[in-house]
């Protein structure tokens, strides 16, 4: 007998389930995320069975007899995105990269063909470009490897069954959206789809233990299109950061199973693909005006990894009744509430100004440690003071104006000294902390914003 097939509606931000329509989930909330899903209503327990009879059942194992040996790892050629792995690619993991149209996923891809290539044998899957366009791309990327084979198909259930025959080391699918499962009634990049043929690429890359690299596409609001569970299956989420017109791109983990999520990879876009940025300290501080009012120079921490980034602040009348707010690169809540602790506790007055903070670079600054770079740049603006060309800053700001203590305060104060920084204005507290060599920098404690901007301002 035919199995009877019936309609499903599935939130595609928390999954929630419903046998109807909802403009609004009434799982998470979310608007217009309720897509339509195909399911069977074949009985459960004749899956169950059939799943039994079939011999097919997992064992458990005691934990003393798995074998503890450390996890394969395949260097891709590029080592920003080995440390965002954790130290490469593990073998038999499946790795989702995302990021805005033209950011670059494709491009990286590729380019770790022509070094991987020379030892492994990869198959490389599109569904977007034939064979021939990828050629033209290949040969503009310098990718010239003989391990290196090119198949234009969307079924996904020939793509596994060559990746079966061909048992190649790695296997990259570009991308998640375009494949098609002929088995499901519904088009490519439906919520099924995606789900479906991800789980079918998971599971062989399990059974023939290759690593497995999927490119996946990203709605308007920037999260991966798709169902949320897309990224529960993965092993590892990759996203590329930065403005596609500018020239900076920045490779960060949301998810890694085999390794440290705070790590992230900084690249530069240039005509032969991506190029790997060493010191990326010293490429954001290019071109930094000098005894220019309304901007500071902070150190953040990603993952192990210090970076200088440098803020700017501006401060003006404004021309309407309510003046205006704009943050890039900063929490714009955040910015809101360091105003409000400059008016009130120190007394630097934003009320009837327009107050603008840019993070040069296309950085996204999160942490805490950023607040005080916020604040002496916006100040700078206000009184016209330039912060001193040579000075760094860091902290974080309380309710009541006071620096709290950050942390990671030696490893910030050795980069600032590397690169040729001789002041650095830190909170009181973590004074006591430091043990690099103080004869290569001035190191000044401030308690309060104002004492901070006294020490940092321009003499």
């Amino acid at each position: 007998m035919a199995t009877k097939m019936k309609v499903q509606y599935v939130c595609t931000e928390c999954g929630f389930e419903s046998p109807k329509w909802n403009g609004k989930c009434p799982g998470c909330g979310a608007w217009n995320t309720m897509e339509e899903e195909m399911r069977s209503t074949a009985p459960a327990a004749k899956r169950v069975n059939s799943a039994v009879h079939s011999g097919v059942i997992a064992k458990p194992v005691g934990l003393h007899e798995i074998d503890s040996t450390e996890e394969h790892r395949y260097h891709t050629g590029l080592s920003e995105l080995d440390r965002v792995l954790g130290g490469g690619i593990v073998k038999g993991s499946l790795v989702l990269i995302g990021g805005d149209p033209g950011i670059g996923k494709s491009t990286i891809l590729l380019q770790i063909c022509q070094y991987m290539g020379d030892t492994l044998k990869i198959l490389y899957v599109s569904g977007e470009e034939s064979v021939s366009q990828i050629k033209l791309r290949a040969s503009r990327l310098g990718v010239t490897s003989e391990n290196l084979s090119i198949m234009a198909e969307t079924d996904i259930q020939a793509i596994l069954e060559q990746t079966r025959i061909m048992k190649p080391d790695i296997l990259i699918i570009d991308s998640i959206q375009t494949m098609n499962h002929t088995d499901l009634a519904s088009s490519p990049g439906n919520i099924t789809q995606v789900r479906e043929c991800t789980n079918a690429i998971m599971h062989t890359a399990k059974d023939l233990e290759i690593p497995a690299l999927v490119v996946g596409h990203v709605n308007k609001d920037g999260a991966i299109a798709g169902p949320k569970v897309l990224e529960h299956i993965v092993d590892a989420v990759l996203y590329f950061e930065g403005d596609r017109h500018n020239s900076y791109r920045i490779l960060r983990a949301v998810k890694n199973r085999y390794g440290s999520t705070n790590e992230i990879g900084v690249f530069d876009m240039t005509e032969a693909g991506l190029a790997e940025i060493e010191n990326p300290s010293l490429a954001l501080l290019a071109g930094r005006p000098q005894h220019t009012a309304g901007t500071c120079v902070t150190c953040v921490m990603e993952g192990s990894r210090p970076i200088l980034a440098e803020i700017q602040g501006l401060a003006s009348t404004t021309g309407f009744g309510n003046p205006r707010r704009m943050a890039t690169g900063f929490d714009y809540n955040r910015m809101s509430l360091l105003l409000a602790v400059l008016e009130k506790r120190a007394g630097y007055f934003f009320a009837n100004l327009d107050a603008y903070v840019n993070v040069v670079g296309g950085l996204r600054l999160d942490e805490p440690a950023v607040d005080l770079a916020v604040a002496l740049a916006l100040v700078s603006s206000l009184k016209d003071v330039p912060i001193g060309e040579n000075c760094l800053a860091f902290g974080e700001i309380g309710l009541a104006g006071e620096l709290r203590a950050v942390s990671h305060v030696n490893v910030r104060i050795s980069e600032a000294i590397h690169l040729g920084f001789q002041k650095c204005v830190i909170p009181y507290h973590n004074l006591k902390q430091v043990t690099v060599n103080t004869k290569e920098i001035q190191i000044i404690g401030a308690r309060n914003v104002r004492e901070a901007f006294e020490a940092a301002a321009e003499q």
